[in-house]
C-alpha cells in the first residue's frame, strides 16, 4: 500500500516533493521520485511495503526502460498473470513483485489491463515510447485517484491535499461539489468540493497524450446487476456451496503479505465469516483479530466479537474506548481527511485501525457484505415505503410527518425516532429518491436553506437518479442494491476505510470486492438476498457450516459512535458561513435545536464539521466565479 503523486507541465522538483510529503502518512517505508525534463514529467512514491520488501521499489522501469509505474494497492492475482506473461515471453527481475506484473501486463495488453485485474489499485504508467501517461482506478475504488486540470498543468494524486501542495493549484471551491456532499453526506465521483478537480471514477482509466495534451477517459467495468432468473429455489444449496467455495477463496487470496497481517472484527456475520475462512487456511491461534468497545451499549460490539473470536480460537484484542477521549480526537482526524466525509464511522474506523497498527500492517476486512447482499435497514423499509407511496395521500403524509417530529428524540445508535423520521423523510419524495435522502444529511426542501441557489433535485440527485431509471424493469431490491455498490461504497465506505487506515499506515483488504465473488452476486437473483423480511439470506446459509450457531442470528449493528449525544456537548462551528453562496443562520439554528435536545440533526452537524475540518488544512477556499 503506498501513496502516489505526480504531473506534467508547469513546476519542478520543489512541487513533487511537496506533493509527495503531503501524503506521507500512506507510505513510511521509502520515497523515491523521476523526473523526464523533455516531457516536463515528475512522479514521486511513498511506499508501505507489504509484498517482495526487497524488489518492489517504485518508480519502478521495466528492462526496456520505455515503462515506468507508480502504483497503489495489491494484486490479487498477480502470481497468475506472472506466469501467463512468461508464457508470452516477457522476463521478469523480481521472484514475486505485483508491481512488476503491471508494467510487463501493460506493455502485453495496453489499456485492456484494468480489466484483467483481481485487486484494489491506483496506477500511473509513463509511457515513454508512446508519450503517453495512463492511469487506473480498481472496480469499486478502493484505492482513491484525483486529477487537476488547467492550462499549462496536469497533476494527479491519491489526496486531494497533495494536488493542493503544487505552487500552481489555485481552484476554488465547488459550489456544485458542496451541495451534493450536504445532499448525499459524500461526494460522488467525478465530483469534488473544488473546481477543476476530478475523481477519476471507480472502474475507470484515463490516458493523456504528452503531445497534445488530450485527456480522454473511459469506464472499462461498473457493477450492475443482470440476475439469473432461473436460478430458483431448487438450485439454493448448490449455489450455497458455490458461495461459500467463492469466499473462501477471496479470504485465500488476500492472506498474501510479507508483513504481519491479522483482521478487523465485530459482532456481525461479514467479518466473522473472514475470520472462519482464514481459519480454514491458517492454524485459528496464529490469526490475530482486533475490535474495539464503546462503554455505550447500543453502540458496543465488542461482547459479541469476543465471543466470535473464542469460539473459532483467534488471538484476539479488544479495546475499549474512554468516550471522552474518542470525541477529543474528532478535530485532529477530521483535520487529516482530505475530503469531506459525513459518515461519523470515520472515528471508529480510524480508532480500530490505530489500534490494528500497533500489532499487524494489513487488515482484513468485511467491507462489501452489506451492499452485495442487502445488509442494510433500508431494504426492509422498501416494501413497506411502497405500500404506503401508493396508499397515502401527500396531505396525510405532511400530517403524519409533523406528528412524526414530535416523538422524543433519542441518542440510540438506530433508535425507532430516528428509523422514522429517516422512512417519512424519504417518503416525502418520488421512490428514485428514497435511498439518497433516507441517508442524506439534508432532505432537498432543506437545501433550500442553505444555498441561496441550490440545485434542482434532478441534478442535485442526478447519478442516484441515473442509476434509479437505468434499473427501470428490475426490483426494488436490485435497483437499491445498484445505488449502494456504486455510490455509497465507493464514495462513503471504501473512501472512509481508506483514510482511517492510511492515516495510521495500515492497509485494509475487502474480501467481498473479491472479483469472481462479485460476479456471482452481480447474476444471483434478489430473493436469494432479501427473503420475506430477512437479509444476507444466501449469505448466511452459505457461511453457516463456518460460523459459530448464534453468529448468524445476531441482528446487525452498524459501526458507529453516540454522536448525537456527544454533538450536544461541541461548541457549534458554522463552516457554511464561510462560503458565498451559503447561509449560516440554517445551520446555526439546527445546532441550537440539536443542542437543546429538542431535534436530532446529528448527520447535518457532522457533515459541517466534516467539511469545516477537510477545508481547514487546504488552501484558503474561495467559491467559483
Amino acid at each position: 500500500m503506498c501513496g502516489i503523486a505526480g504531473f506534467v507541465g508547469d513546476g519542478g522538483e520543489a512541487d513533487i516533493r511537496a506533493m509527495t510529503l503531503a501524503i506521507a502518512h500512506r507510505g513510511p517505508d521509502g520515497e523515491a521520485y523521476y523526473s523526464d525534463p523533455a516531457t516536463a514529467l515528475h512522479f514521486g512514491h511513498r511506499r508501505l511495503a507489504i509484498i517482495d520488501l526487497a524488489g518492489g521499489a517504485q518508480p519502478m522501469w521495466d528492462g526496456a526502460g520505455e515503462l515506468c509505474l507508480i502504483y497503489n494497492g495489491e494484486i490479487y492475482n498477480h502470481r497468475e498473470l506472472r506466469a501467463l506473461l512468461v508464457e508470452r515471453g516477457h522476463r521478469f527481475r523480481s521472484s514475486h513483485s505485483d508491481t512488476e506484473v503491471l508494467l510487463y501486463g501493460y506493455r502485453e495488453w495496453g489499456t485492456e489491463l484494468p480489466q484483467r485485474l483481481n485487486g484494489m489499485f491506483a496506477f500511473a504508467i509513463y509511457d515513454r515510447k508512446r508519450r503517453k501517461l495512463f492511469l487506473a482506478r480498481d472496480r469499486f475504488g478502493e484505492k482513491p485517484l484525483y486529477y487537476y486540470r488547467k492550462p499549462g498543468l496536469f497533476a494527479f494524486a491519491s489526496e486531494l491535499t497533495a494536488l493542493t501542495r503544487h505552487r500552481r493549484f489555485d481552484a476554488p471551491l465547488s459550489e456544485r461539489g458542496l451541495q451534493k456532499f450536504f445532499a448525499y453526506g459524500y461526494i460522488p465521483s467525478p465530483h469534488t468540493h473544488y473546481e477543476g478537480v476530478s475523481k477519476l471514477p471507480p472502474g475507470s482509466h484515463l490516458t493523456l497524450d504528452l503531445e497534445s495534451g488530450e485527456v480522454a477517459t473511459e469506464r472499462y467495468w461498473r457493477f450492475r446487476i443482470e440476475p439469473d432468473e432461473s436460478l430458483g429455489p431448487p438450485r439454493e444449496a448448490a449455489l450455497a456451496e458455490e458461495l461459500r467455495a467463492l469466499f473462501v477463496q477471496a479470504v485465500r487470496r488476500r492472506l498474501m503479505s510479507d508483513v504481519p497481517l491479522g483482521l478487523f472484527l465485530s459482532g456481525g456475520v461479514d467479518s466473522a465469516a473472514v475470520l472462519a475462512a482464514t481459519a480454514q487456511q491458517v492454524p485459528a491461534a496464529e490469526i490475530r483479530s482486533f475490535t474495539i468497545g464503546f462503554r455505550e451499549p447500543s453502540f458496543d460490539e465488542s461482547a459479541a466479537a469476543r465471543a466470535t473470536a473464542q469460539a473459532i480460537g483467534s488471538t484476539h484484542r479488544e479495546e475499549m474506548l474512554d468516550l471522552g477521549t474518542a470525541r477529543a480526537l474528532i478535530p485532529e482526524v477530521l483535520a487529516r481527511l482530505d475530503e469531506p466525509l459525513g459518515d461519523p464511522s470515520l472515528i471508529p474506523s480510524y480508532l480500530l485501525s490505530r489500534f490494528t497498527r500497533r500489532h499487524v500492517t494489513v487488515a482484513l476486512s468485511g467491507d462489501g457484505g452489506d451492499e452485495l447482499f442487502a445488509g442494510y435497514d433500508p431494504f426492509q423499509a422498501l416494501n413497506p415505503a411502497r405500500c404506503y407511496h401508493s396508499l397515502v395521500p401527500g396531505a396525510l403524509h405532511r400530517g403524519i410527518r409533523h406528528l412524526a417530529e414530535l416523538l422524543p428524540v433519542s441518542t440510540r445508535n438506530m433508535g425507532l425516532d430516528f428509523k422514522i423520521r429517516r422512512a417519512l423523510t424519504g417518503l416525502s419524495y418520488p421512490p428514485s429518491l428514497w435511498n439518497p435522502t433516507w441517508m442524506a444529511p439534508v432532505e432537498p426542501a432543506v437545501m433550500r436553506d442553505i444555498f441561496a441557489a441550490p440545485l434542482p433535485v434532478e441534478e442535485l440527485y442526478s447519478e442516484a437518479i441515473a442509476l434509479w431509471e437505468e434499473g427501470r424493469g428490475k426490483s426494488l431490491v436490485d435497483r437499491t442494491l445498484e445505488f449502494f455498490t456504486n455510490l455509497y461504497l465507493p464514495d462513503d465506505i471504501l473512501m472512509k476505510v481508506d483514510r482511517a487506515g492510511m492515516m495510521n499506515s495500515l492497509e485494509s483488504r475487502a474480501v467481498f470486492l473479491d472479483n469472481d465473488l462479485v460476479e456471482f452476486c452481480r447474476r444471483l437473483p434478489a430473493h436469494f438476498k432479501y427473503r420475506n423480511g430477512e437479509r444476507k439470506y444466501l449469505l448466511k446459509r452459505a457461511l453457516a457450516p463456518l460460523l459459530p450457531p448464534a453468529v448468524a442470528a445476531r441482528p446487525k449493528k452498524g459501526f458507529g459512535m453516540p454522536v448525537a449525544a456527544w454533538l450536544r456537548d461541541l461548541p457549534p462551528r458554522n463552516a457554511t458561513a464561510a462560503l458565498p453562496g451559503a447561509s449560516g443562520a440554517a445551520v446555526d439554528a439546527a445546532w441550537q435545536a440539536h443542542r437543546s435536545g429538542g431535534a436530532d440533526h446529528r448527520l447535518l452537524l457532522w457533515s459541517n464539521l466534516a467539511l469545516d475540518g477537510a477545508l481547514a488544512q487546504q488552501p484558503e477556499p474561495r467559491l467559483a466565479a
